[in-house]
C-alpha cells in the first residue's frame, strides 16, 4: 500500500515537489509555530490568504499531535480560495488526517479534488486509496471495490486484497453482476472469487476446492498470490460444517403463533436450499413442554450440533447469564441484561431499539442535530424512545420535545406539541400505519411541511397501497431487504435467497413475513455460528438486513432504507441525503435543510 510520510510537513512538500513548483508560503518562510496566531490573523485576511493562514495553522497543529482539532481547522478551510498548488497539499493533509482520526467524510471531501484537477498520479494513487477505504467506512461497498480494485491495477499492490475483499463479501450476486462492465481483467477475477464464496453456501470442503482451482486458472492474479485473510481463517472451520441443527420453539402459549412463522420461514428455507446445504437435518423441539436444560440434553442425544432459540425473552436472559452453553446457540431474541456472558451464544431478533439507533446515525450522518420525538405513549415507545434518544445523545444531538402519544387518539395535538418544544430539524418517528399517516399531513397543517422526518420499519405494513400510503410522501424510513426489494437492492430478482422469498411471499400474511424472513436468516446464522466463533467480524446480507455480530454475540441489524413517493417505497442511495456522487469523489451536502424534506 502506498503511505504518505507521517509527519504532515513531510506529507505537504512531497506535495509540493509532486507539482513540480512550490508555492510562496510555507517552504520560504519558517513557520511561527503558533496555530493560534495563524488562526487569529486568517480573521483580519482576505479570504485568499485567510485560506493559506488556516491551512498553515492546520498542518502545525497536526505536526504538534493536535490532529483532532487540525481536522477540524482542515475541514472548514476553503480549498476554492487556494491555488493548485495549496490545493493539493490540502487534499493530502485532510485525506491523511481523516484516515487517522476515522472521519472517513472528510476523505471523500478531499478526494474531490481528483475531479477538479489534474494531480500527479502517485498523488492520485494516494488519494484515490484512501477515498476507496473512506467508502468502505460509510457502506458505499460497491463503489469502494471499484475504485480499490482500479488502484491495484495500477500497483499490483497485495496490500490491497484485503480491503477489496472486505468490500466484495458485502454485495450480493447481482450488484457483483453489475460490476463486470465497470472493470478490467483483474476486476473480472475478484468479481469470480466474491461469486464463487457467495455460492459455497457456507460448505467449506467445496469453497476450498473451488478457490485452489481459481487459484490455479489466476496464477498471478493478487488474490491468488496472497489470499485475503478472512479467506484463510475459513480454513480452520474445515470439518467443522453444521449438519444438524435442534430449534427450541413453543407450540403453545402466549408465543405460539410468533413461532409458527419463524419456524414456517426454517422449514420452507431448508426445502427451497436442500441442494446446497448439503443435507442439513432439522430437528424441532417444544420449548413450552420441558425445560431449557432437558432440551439441551435432547438435542445432543440427536447429535445436533448447534441450537436455533430460544424464543422466550426470560430464558434467553437465563442463558446469557451462564458462563457457557451445552450447544454454540442463537437464541431468538435479546437478553434483558446489558450485555451477553455466555460464550458460544449469540442472539438475534428483530429488535425496534436496533432500529431506532440505526434512524439515529442516520440523522446525525446527514446533518441535523436538534430532533423532536414522535412515539407511543406504552412501554413499547417508551422502550424504543429511549433507544433512540440515548444514541442521538451519544451522537451529541439535542432532544427539542419528547411528545408520548396515545395510540387510539388523533394525531392532531400531539404532532402540534410536537412544534411547540423548540426547533427541531427533524422528526423521530414511531407509528403503525394508521397514526403514523395522520403526521405529515398534519405538520403540513402546522406550517411544518419541509420538517424531513425518520421513522422505523412499523409505519409500513409491507405491501404497496399508493392511496393509503400517499400521506407518508417523502417520510424517510427502514425496513427489511425482504418487504422493500425494489428500495433495498433494485428488485425482487435481487433479493438475497429468492427461490425461499418467492416461496414464503406468495400466500403470506403482510403481518408475519418479517417473522418468516427472520426465520431464514436464523437458520443461515445458524450454519455459520461456528465460523461467527471463529472470525466475529463475519457478516451475513440476509433477508431481514445486513446481519453483524457484536462483541458480546448480540446480532446487529444494518437496514436498507426508503422514501415514499407516490403512496410507494423508492430507494433512497446511501449518500443520497448528503447530495453527493461517490464515484465522482463528491463532497457531502451537511446542510440539514436540504435532507429530505417533503415537497
Amino acid at each position: 500500500m502506498l503511505k504518505m510520510p507521517r509527519g504532515l510537513l513531510a506529507t505537504a512538500l512531497l506535495a509540493i515537489l509532486l507539482v513540480g513548483c512550490a508555492p510562496p508560503g510555507i517552504v520560504d518562510r519558517v513557520p511561527d509555530d503558533d496555530p493560534g496566531y495563524l488562526l487569529e490573523q486568517a480573521r483580519q485576511q482576505e479570504p485568499e490568504q485567510a485560506a493559506i493562514s488556516r491551512l498553515e495553522a492546520a498542518d502545525i497543529l497536526a505536526r504538534q499531535g493536535q490532529r483532532t482539532q487540525a481536522l477540524e481547522v482542515a475541514t472548514d478551510i476553503d480549498d476554492q480560495r487556494l491555488s493548485t498548488e495549496y490545493r493539493l497539499q490540502w487534499a493530502m493533509l485532510l485525506s491523511e488526517l481523516g484516515e487517522s482520526e476515522g472521519e472517513p467524510w472528510a476523505v471523500i471531501q478531499a478526494a474531490q479534488l481528483l475531479d477538479e484537477i489534474e494531480v500527479p498520479r502517485d498523488a492520485a494513487l494516494i488519494l484515490r486509496e484512501r477515498h476507496g477505504r473512506a467508502l468502505t467506512q460509510v457502506d458505499e461497498h460497491r463503489a469502494a471495490a471499484l475504485i480499490l480494485i482500479g488502484v491495484q491495477a495500477e500497483t499490483d499492490s497485495e496490500s490491497l486484497n484485503d480491503p477489496i475483499w472486505a468490500s466484495l463479501s458485502r454485495l450480493e450476486g447481482p450488484e457483483l453482476a453489475t460490476m463486470r462492465d465497470e472493470t478490467g481483467d483483474l476486476g473480472r477475477g475478484w468479481l469470480v472469487l466474491a461469486n464463487l464464496v457467495r455460492e459455497s453456501g457456507g460448505d467449506i470442503e467445496q469453497l476450498f476446492m473451488r478457490l485452489d482451482e481459481w487459484r490455479e486458472r489466476n496464477a498471478q492474479h493478487p488474490a491468488a498470490r496472497s489470499v485475503p485473510a478472512d479467506l484463510v481463517a475459513l480454513r480452520e472451520l474445515r470439518g467443522q460444517e453444521v449438519r444438524h441443527i435442534a430449534v427450541f420453539l413453543p407450540e403453545s402459549g402466549p408465543l405460539a403463533g410468533v413461532a409458527e412463522a419463524i419456524r414456517q420461514g426454517i422449514r420452507s428455507h431448508h426445502q427451497s436450499d436442500a441442494e446446497r446445504n448439503g443435507g442439513v437435518r432439522l430437528s424441532f423441539l417444544d420449548t413450552s413442554q420441558s425445560s431449557i436444560d432437558a432440551l439441551y440434553e435432547e438435542a445432543r442425544n440427536r447429535g445436533a450440533q448447534v441450537v436455533i432459540g430460544p424464543l422466550d425473552k426470560d430464558l434467553v436472559t437465563e442463558l446469557e447469564n451462564r458462563d457457557r452453553l451445552p450447544l454454540p446457540t442463537l437464541g431468538l431474541n435479546y437478553g434483558h441484561g446489558e450485555s451477553n456472558r455466555a460464550e458460544g451464544f449469540f442472539q438475534y431478533g428483530l429488535s425496534a431499539e436496533d432500529e431506532a439507533r440505526q434512524v439515529a446515525r442516520r440523522g446525525r450522518d446527514d446533518g441535523h442535530r436538534r430532533s423532536a420525538m414522535l412515539v407511543p405513549d406504552n412501554e413499547w415507545g417508551r422502550r424504543v424512545g429511549r433507544a433512540f434518544e440515548e444514541e442521538w445523545r451519544r451522537l451529541d444531538g439535542t432532544i427539542t420535545n419528547a411528545v408520548a402519544y396515545d395510540p387510539r387518539g388523533s394525531a392532531t395535538e400531539s404532532t402540534r406539541r410536537v412544534l411547540s418544544g423548540g426547533r427541531p430539524d427533524m422528526l423521530f418517528l414511531l407509528a403503525l400505519p394508521s397514526y403514523a399517516r395522520q403526521v405529515p399531513p398534519t405538520l403540513d397543517y402546522y406550517n411544518a411541511s419541509t420538517l424531513p422526518i425518520y421513522a422505523t420499519s412499523h409505519l409500513f405494513e409491507g405491501r404497496p397501497q399508493p392511496l393509503l400510503d400517499h400521506d407518508l410522501d417523502d417520510v424517510n424510513f427502514i425496513d427489511i431487504p425482504w418487504q422493500i426489494p425494489d428500495a433495498a437492492v433494485g428488485g425482487v430478482e435481487a433479493l438475497p435467497y429468492l427461490s425461499s422469498y418467492q416461496q414464503l411471499h406468495a400466500d403470506a400474511d403482510p403481518s408475519v413475513f418479517r417473522l418468516m424472513a427472520m426465520g431464514v436468516d436464523a437458520y443461515e446464522l445458524a450454519r455459520r455460528l461456528p465460523q461467527l466463533q471463529l472470525m466475529p467480524e463475519s457478516e451475513l446480507n440476509g433477508a431481514t438486513g445486513r446481519l453483524t455480530p457484536a462483541a458480546d454475540g448480540r446480532i446487529q441489524r444494518h437496514l436498507p432504507w426508503a422514501r415514499f413517493q407516490r403512496g410507494i417505497p423508492q430507494p433512497i442511495l446511501a449518500i443520497e441525503l448528503l447530495g453527493t456522487d461517490v464515484m465522482e469523489n463528491g463532497t457531502p451536502d451537511r446542510e440539514p435543510s436540504a435532507n429530505g424534506q417533503r415537497n
